[in-house]
C-alpha cells in the first residue's frame, strides 16, 4: 500500500471525526435533547463509555473510503472527489437515516438532517482524499 493511501486515510479519519463532532455535537445537539430523541438514546454516561466505538467505526470507514477511492482514482482533481464523496454519501447516508426513521419513533426532521449532513460530510471527505491524491498531469498533444 502506498504512501498516499495512508496519508489519505489519516486525513479522512481526522475529517470524519471533526465533521461528526460539528454535526452531532454542535448542530444537532438541541435536536438530540428533545423528548422524542431522549427516549431513544442511551443515558449520557453510557454514551461516554462507548465513545471508543465511534472512533473504531471512523477508522474502518476512513480506511475503506480511501482504499476504494485509490482503486478508481482517475486523477481528475477536486471534481473527482466531489463526485466520489456524493456517491459514497448517498450509499452511506440514505440507509442510515431512513432505516433509522423506519425503525425508531424519531422525528423526521432529525432523519432528514442525518441524510443531508451525511451527504455533505462525504462530499467533504471526497474532496480531502482527492486533494491528497492530486490531479494527474495532463498529457500534451504532440504536434505532428
Amino acid at each position: 500500500m502506498n504512501k498516499k493511501l495512508w496519508i489519505g486515510f489519516i486525513a479522512v479519519f481526522i475529517g470524519i471525526s471533526a465533521l461528526d463532532y460539528v454535526v452531532h455535537g454542535v448542530i444537532l445537539l438541541s435536536a438530540y435533547k428533545s423528548d422524542a430523541m431522549m427516549r431513544l438514546m442511551r443515558p449520557e454516561t453510557e454514551m461516554s463509555n462507548l465513545m471508543w466505538v465511534y472512533y473504531v467505526v471512523n477508522l474502518i470507514v476512513a480506511f475503506f473510503f480511501t482504499l476504494v477511492f485509490s482503486k478508481g482514482y482517475e486523477g481528475k482533481g477536486i471534481a473527482e472527489g466531489v463526485r466520489y464523496g456524493f456517491y459514497m454519501g448517498m450509499i452511506m447516508a440514505t440507509p442510515m437515516a431512513y432505516s433509522s426513521y423506519a425503525m425508531y419513533p424519531m422525528p423526521y426532521s432529525v432523519c432528514l438532517q442525518w441524510f443531508l449532513y451525511g451527504v455533505v460530510t462525504y462530499v467533504v471527505l471526497g474532496i480531502l482524499v482527492a486533494l491528497v491524491y492530486g490531479s494527474k498531469p495532463k498529457e500534451s498533444a504532440v504536434a505532428a
